[in-house]
């Protein structure tokens, strides 16, 4: 396996994922934009811990995991006949929810939930499907019943990530019905959340895994926010940083390095164009660091830092390039490489932000800045 720099190869990710099942490391957090693999990786992890046998039935599993597949375990039933009874259906198939009844899940759900949502629920376990309610009425024998709604697809999100901390709190503690579980994967939990989410996620989630030795954890994200809350709250977990080449991935150990990771990003972008391997995804990454810059200087939009004045006319341009070539219709699985034009103006763009808003020089080789101004 090469390595360099603190930076390892695979082919693909059922070697990532084993790689990352070998590491005597309690936790593990990786870093990695959108569209690098996240969700395939944790779906090769979850597929290596799984004993099979001759007809390929699955005998036993160790993995209980969250990403875009947990979600889709819950779809809305929206009774178009009577627009009355809107439900939340479980696929109960799963064995994500195997022995619940049993095990007071609604109190567990809720102790997560009231941190961050004020609407009621209830689960039928029969049926299985979860009611949601913020207030209730009188009905004719006057008693109170729930005035049910169909919550928003930020709290729709919220919830069900609190259903998988109740069931993955159950798994630490070595309920009967988790005892099988000995890795969690949690991939980007936090994708419909404001800010202020985003730190309360990573906190309760970081505060649930610190301290317990049952079961090893491996998270990914693209949130810089949420990442580095995770890395400020779980100091001793392993840090990597991932990204997908063209002969496969590359895992970097970003111990050692700064953890606000927009300046690994821009250790990235730097990097792609001293070699000259920039896609058309890498705009996507320059728009968001140039955003985050903006905010923290405080303009209004990222074209501000890139015009130096009212009437600079090549910063304008500049501006329109970022704003078109960030939006395009691009596949992060099968990178498109940019027109050689379009690599000019990214390099200049790039060298006059590293110009105008200083860094750390020591964090980024001479060459490519001599190449980028060349």
């Amino acid at each position: 396996m090469p390595q360099r720099e603190n930076i390892q190869t695979f082919p693909n990710l059922d070697a990532l994922a084993r790689h990352l099942r070998e590491l005597d490391k309690k936790t593990i957090l990786i870093f990695a934009y959108n569209g690098t693999g996240k969700t395939r990786l944790s779906m090769a992890f979850k597929e290596l811990g799984k004993q099979r046998n001759a007809d390929g039935e699955v005998l036993s599993r160790d993995t209980l995991y969250f990403n875009a597949f947990t979600e889709d375990l819950f779809t809305w039933d929206n009774d178009l006949e009577n627009d009355r009874e809107r439900v939340l259906k479980m696929n109960t198939a799963s064995r994500f929810f195997s022995g619940l009844e049993e095990l007071e899940m609604e109190s567990r759900i809720r102790r997560f939930l009231h941190r961050y949502a004020d609407f009621q629920f209830d689960i039928d376990y029969g049926a299985g499907t979860i009611r949601f309610w913020s207030e209730t009425q009188e009905n004719d024998d006057g008693e109170e019943e729930p005035v049910l709604i169909k919550v928003s697809r930020g709290e729709e999100n919220m919830f069900i990530w609190c259903f998988f901390l109740a069931v993955a709190e159950l798994a630490i503690e070595g309920q009967e019905a988790y005892d099988w579980v000995k890795y969690l994967f949690i991939d980007d939990p936090i994708s419909s959340l404001d800010e202020n989410n985003a730190i309360a996620v990573a906190a309760h989630l970081a505060q649930m895994l610190k301290g317990q030795n049952r079961v090893k954890a491996v998270i990914s994200s693209h949130h810089t926010l949420f990442f580095n809350v995770l890395c400020n709250e779980m100091k001793r977990a392993q840090r990597y940083f991932l990204r997908k080449t063209a002969s496969g991935f590359e895992l970097q150990n970003t111990n050692d390095t700064p953890r606000f990771y927009h300046v690994a990003m821009l250790k990235e972008l730097y990097r792609v164009a001293e070699t000259g391997e920039l896609y058309t995804y890498h705009f996507t990454i320059l728009r968001g660091i140039l955003e985050k810059t903006a905010t923290f200087h405080g303009f209004n939009h990222f074209g501000d830092i890139i015009k130096q004045e009212p009437d600079d006319e090549d910063g304008m341009l500049h501006a329109r390039y970022v704003n078109l070539l960030s939006h395009g219709n691009y596949s992060l699985f099968e990178p498109v490489e940019m027109l050689e034009e379009n690599k000019q103006i990214f390099r200049k763009i790039l060298s006059d932000f590293m110009n105008n808003y200083r860094f750390n020089p020591e964090l980024f080789p001479e060459a490519v800045t001599k190449e980028a101004t060349a």
